[in-house]
């Protein structure tokens, strides 16, 4: 049996996405068990208790060798507060974990990959069990975790990939959880922003990476209605970026703010499923 803790670096989950989750796992994944910290239903603000509580549940989680994951419970702003202090205070029974999640969670998948450290995994987190179709997502991620790599984007080649939020992955730019992508395709979606939003991103991005194989695109979803049009949509921005500074456009990807989010392995070594 699979043991995977759940924990909320940055924002609370509600209880009743929790139990929806785990009533899934319970009758169709006998094979997992899921333990959902207490931390995750903490409130502080904006966040799931302050940095201290979000910062050692996520170690408890980490370091305890009865763990054979650790599955984010939700995005939203707030993991890089702790990712710091995370990295460094992580033990060796942590190294052979998968780490599972995306959004604002890319920030700890990041620096997880920059260090070395475990199998990071952009996929489905608990809290997707809330959107039209979430009970697929949720799925989709245990599935992977019970050994079935039927989840996987379709998209991935023969390189080694990453996938993050753009606005995510801009902000690590420059920073020290800023993982080396030269041979990398990176996939990349988003949510919320507008379309001259995504073009700054993307211009930020683009000017700081050096050797990447390619940029796949992913969902971009809930742009917001500007005063007046961009003039390009988020493909063609995304493309304009990669012919300016020499990337390879590797078009579409199954990723995103949405039940289709599909599961994208940090690197190679994390791509066969966990045994």
């Amino acid at each position: 049996m699979r043991k995977v803790a759940i924990c909320a670096p940055a924002t609370p989950l509600r209880r009743k996405y929790a139990e929806a989750v785990a009533a899934i796992a319970a009758e169709e994944f006998p094979e997992i068990q899921l333990h959902f910290h207490d931390q995750c239903f903490e409130s502080e603000g904006h966040f799931a208790g302050s940095d201290d509580v979000r910062l050692a549940a996520l170690l408890e989680c980490s370091n305890d060798p009865r763990f054979d994951a650790v599955w984010f419970a939700k995005g939203g702003y707030g993991s890089n507060r702790i990712a710091a202090d995370f990295i460094s205070q992580i033990k060796e029974e942590a190294r052979e974990k998968a780490y599972l999640g995306y959004s604002d969670c890319g920030t700890l998948l990041g620096a997880l990959y920059r260090a070395d450290i475990g199998y990071p995994v952009h996929g489905p987190m608990p809290v997707d069990i809330k959107r039209d179709g979430g009970s697929d997502a949720v799925r989709r991620a245990m599935s992977w975790m019970s050994g079935d790599d039927s989840g996987i984007e379709p998209s991935l080649s023969s390189r080694p990939a990453v996938a993050f939020n753009l606005y995510t992955l801009s902000m690590l730019v420059g920073t020290q959880f800023m993982p080396v992508l030269e041979g990398h395709d990176i996939l990349i979606e988003e949510v919320g922003e507008y379309e001259y939003a995504i073009d700054r991103l993307m211009f930020h991005l683009a000017e700081n990476l050096r050797g990447a194989s390619g940029i796949r695109l992913g969902e971009v979803t809930a742009i917001p209605e500007n005063d007046r049009p961009f003039g390009a949509d988020a493909e063609e921005i995304v493309r304009y970026w990669c012919t300016r500074y020499g990337f390879d456009y590797l078009g579409r990807a199954m990723i995103g703010h949405s039940s289709a989010n599909r599961i994208v392995p940090f690197g190679l070594e994390a791509r066969a499923a966990p045994a």
